[in-house]
């Protein structure tokens, strides 16, 4: 049998209202109440009967999903589509004292992420590959580019969007 209780609190009163808002506005004298009995709950939602695909999932990588991009002496733009994007691959350099770099730009100012710069040297045979994976958020007007300051450095990866603007995960 069943057990019932008056809670008699304002604090747990406010807190009710400011988190259900739609639920607010009980009233002066109106009290909330508890019970022991055991109330089952039926989740009727897409999540309870499986249909959507786990989060880290929907990160994964697929032929439809990837673009492919190789930058080697110039400046090229990579994604110009909002949205967060996942970043990975390879910069390869040689100690010539140039650089590779991405930065986002809003078609005014850019802002670099990640720049592997190398030291001016003699020897020009030793290259470096350097590895790089990050995720990047691009609103409305900007894009992500790839600069490579010579012919001996290069950029080579891929993008993959993770999610749209209002953070909705895109399925692989």
């Amino acid at each position: 049998m069943a057990q019932e209780f008056t809670i008699n609190s304002s604090a747990i009163e406010t807190k009710i209202n400011q988190l259900l808002p739609s639920q607010g506005g009980f009233g002066a004298g109106v009290d909330f109440s508890a019970s022991t009995m055991v109330v089952p709950i039926v989740d009727l939602t897409e999540s309870a009967e499986g249909s959507e695909v786990r989060a880290d999932l929907q990160t994964a990588l697929s032929h439809g999903t990837i673009t492919s991009f190789n930058v080697s002496d110039g400046t090229t733009t990579i994604v110009s589509t909002t949205g967060y994007y996942r970043v990975f691959g390879s910069a390869t350099t040689r100690p010539y004292g140039a650089n590779v770099n991405f930065a986002v730009t809003d078609g005014v100012t850019s802002k670099i992420l990640i720049d592997f710069a190398t030291a001016t040297a003699t020897v020009t045979t030793i290259s470096t590959n350097n590895t790089y994976d990050f995720i990047v958020f691009l609103s409305s007007g900007e894009s992500l580019t790839a600069t490579s300051s010579s012919g001996n450095f290069a950029l080579m990866g891929c993008t993959r969007q993770i999610a749209d603007i209002n953070g909705n995960l895109t399925d692989p």
